[in-house]
């Protein structure tokens, strides 16, 4: 499994630079078009800026098998992604033939204009979506133009050149979030419906472990009805009625979603793992993981 780089490690492979003017905004912006990180040596794929420190919309042209969290999806040919440092993400070309284009920003590029954007609570960034999208010819031509609109802002010496391109990251998103169903746009509207968005976010910011100093900080329904100041049964009783699922279940479900990943793409001993997802015992985490998947950590690895 290859490190991901430093965005300065990414520029240089690139034998590119950072887009002028960057460092006297807040936050991070660039687009860049797929075809050219391939390296022309050796046909490999450069491998680009860390995942999980920036979010990225990506017009993907060519044949891919996407991998989002702990789901798996055959792109044929045409798709557009998001992604969220949130929410691991993995996507492998199945073919030489790669093009399209991707922008990537962090959260203060978007945040740092007047309107004080939270990335984390637009639709098409929620935790429990699985935002790619299969496109036709002309939502490609769509999309393209409005990265083409990105690829000559940025060359411009237009003083207010990011607020353009703030407008035109928001325009992606807009689009995306229209090609998601109408659930997933809903606003929360009652006291159980908050309790329930608070918890999801809640549980999601434990996520994803990057490093094997890093511990899950809660693990147990009670933790997380402390954390929100409600009571445990009343906190079961929501997520039951509105999932169908107890608060134990969602937290096991997404814990073994993370070990999945941890297993599958990195290459930590399944100690590390266990300890970093919050066992002090090693039998026990690989009891909970053969419970939820029928097969022990070093079996679903290899």
């Amino acid at each position: 499994m290859m490190k991901p780089t430093s965005i300065d490690d990414f520029y240089k492979k690139l034998s590119n630079r950072m887009p002028e003017g960057i460092s006297r905004e807040i936050g991070h912006f660039n687009v860049f078009e797929t075809e050219k990180l391939f390296d022309k040596v050796t046909g490999n794929r450069i491998m680009p800026y860390n995942r999980r420190a920036f979010y990225k919309v990506s017009l993907i042209k060519g044949k891919n098998r996407a991998e989002y969290a702990d789901k798996v999806i055959e792109i044929q040919e045409n798709a557009l992604l998001f992604a969220t440092p949130r929410i691991p993400y993995h996507y492998v070309p199945q073919d030489g033939n790669q093009k399209g284009m991707f922008c990537i920003f962090t959260a203060d590029f978007l945040s740092s204009n007047k309107s004080g954007i939270s990335l984390d609570e637009l639709p098409i960034f929620r935790p429990g979506e699985f935002p790619i999208f299969e496109l036709s010819a002309e939502q490609v031509a769509e999309l393209e133009y409005i990265f083409r609109k990105m690829f000559r802002e940025l060359a411009t010496d237009y003083i207010y050149k990011y607020d353009l391109l703030r407008n035109l990251v928001m325009e992606l998103i807009h689009y995306g979030q229209k090609l998601q169903p109408m659930s997933a746009l809903r606003t929360t509207q009652n006291a159980a419906d908050r309790i329930s968005s608070l918890f999801i976010e809640l549980l999601e910011r434990q996520f994803p472990i990057e490093s094997t100093q890093q511990r899950l900080s809660l693990r147990t329904a009670k933790d997380y009805a402390d954390r929100l100041a409600v009571h445990v049964n009343h906190l079961n009783k929501v997520l039951k009625e509105g999932t169908g699922q107890t608060t134990t279940e969602i937290i096991s479900k997404r814990i073994i979603q993370e070990a999945k990943i941890l297993l599958k793409q990195t290459d930590w001993n399944v100690s590390e793992i266990s300890w970093a997802l919050g066992y002090d015992d090693l039998a026990h985490f690989s009891n909970f993981f053969k419970k939820h998947t029928s097969l022990t950590p070093l079996g679903f690895r290899s």
